[in-house]
């Protein structure tokens, strides 16, 4: 039998995950990966004094403004997490569930929520994954296969895919600092 527990991690009810050798750095290097940097560039310093006056502007060429972008990741990110630590999980939409309705924020604080809750959720898995009772193998008993370190790296990859996206944006933009 699995358990979970809220912001906790998926265990054997009846044992404690096999310790294997390596499991340490393995929980760094995804811990890494998942805060950004290495050969991508950092969430915050792509959100980092995006201008106001540019937060929903969508650059030609491109399908998403930069608060469709942040709001998309939060999203995502958001789903990925609940999904991972949830039992009575329930899939949103897709796509009408994981893209605003509208390309600018409504506000300025909307926009510091976003980001704000983006972190937030970005430590939650960071510690998911660092929680040495979490079996990074094992199977989600509520999903089809997947593993806690595959939802980590899934978190890892979108994010680095759409931090991209938004130096790409603000380069358009003339707001992504040289």
């Amino acid at each position: 039998m699995y358990r979970l527990r809220a912001f906790d991690c998926v265990t054997r009810k009846d044992e404690m995950p096999t310790k294997n050798p390596h499991d340490n750095s393995l929980r760094e290097h995804l811990h890494d990966l998942l805060n950004g940097g290495g050969a991508h560039t950092r969430f915050d310093a792509v959100v980092k004094d995006m201008p106001e006056k540019l937060r929903g502007v969508i650059p030609a060429g491109l399908s998403h403004s930069a608060w469709m972008q942040l709001e998309h990741l939060r999203l995502a990110q958001w789903d990925i997490l609940e999904f991972s630590r949830n039992p009575k999980y329930k899939a949103p939409k897709w796509p009408d569930d994981y893209w605003p309705k509208t390309a600018a924020p409504p506000s300025p604080f909307a926009w510091n929520k976003s980001v704000q809750q983006f972190r937030k959720d970005l430590k939650a898995m960071q510690d998911l994954v660092a929680n040495p009772r979490t079996d990074l193998y094992a199977p989600i008993p509520w999903g089809d296969g997947q593993t806690i370190l595959r939802e980590a790296l899934l978190v890892a990859d979108h994010n680095a895919y759409h931090v991209g996206q938004l130096v790409d944006l603000r380069r358009l933009l003339g707001a992504w600092p040289i």
